[in-house]
């Protein structure tokens, strides 16, 4: 008799665990993921229709061989898997002496100081450092500014008008004091598309 109590017991616990966890929960984050679309969604960006990039993910502006883009913004380095792979998200973990690391940066000083032109003392560290998780979207005000001529140049702007956009894409410090002012560059090289 005890037995089957026991056992009736077990399957009610397992019926409710199953109802609450299997069916309950599953329908509240799909109804909350209704209820904001683009976050689960991947907070895709689209022109046209066609998905060109997330606002939470960096992309390369570079050609096929890895060559910068003259007429884009070019985004903060990655060390997640091959650049920006999502499903390889993570920073390289060097330390500040790691020969690997200084190599990586002497490299990127001198590509961006033969591409834009200046000297390395003007080269802000986030265009020669990777982020923790190697997918940060954002540069600095400062990496921003820096190629406004080059793209100028590139794209037969004025530079005042790239500077210009560069100043109306600045985003604040989250909360208002967390961190630096920034710029996702998808955006911005997507309002650069609309200039003439």
């Amino acid at each position: 008799m005890k037995l089957s109590r026991q056992a009736w017991v077990s399957i009610r616990a397992m019926l409710v665990i199953t109802v609450v966890c299997g069916i309950l929960y599953p329908l509240a984050v799909w109804g909350l993921g209704s209820a904001m679309p683009s976050q689960a969604d991947g907070s895709l960006v689209t022109r046209n229709g066609t998905v060109v990039g997330s606002s939470l993910i960096g992309q390369s502006f570079t050609d096929k061989k890895g060559n910068a883009l003259p007429q884009w913004f070019q985004s903060r380095p990655s060390a997640a898997g091959n650049g920006y792979d999502g499903g390889a998200s993570s920073g390289s973990n060097y330390g500040p002496e790691n020969k690997d690391l200084i190599s990586a940066i002497k490299s990127r000083q001198a590509a961006i100081e033969k591409l834009d032109g200046v000297s390395a003392e003007q080269i802000p560290a986030d265009a020669l450092t990777a982020s923790a998780s190697g997918l940060d979207p954002h540069i600095s005000e400062a990496y921003a500014l820096l190629q406004v001529p080059r793209i100028a140049h590139a794209r037969g702007l004025a530079e005042a008008d790239v500077r210009s956009l560069v100043e109306k894409h600045v985003q604040g410090r989250d909360l208002g004091y967390l961190g630096e002012p920034t710029v996702n560059v998808l955006e911005l090289n997507l309002a650069l598309t609309a200039l003439k």
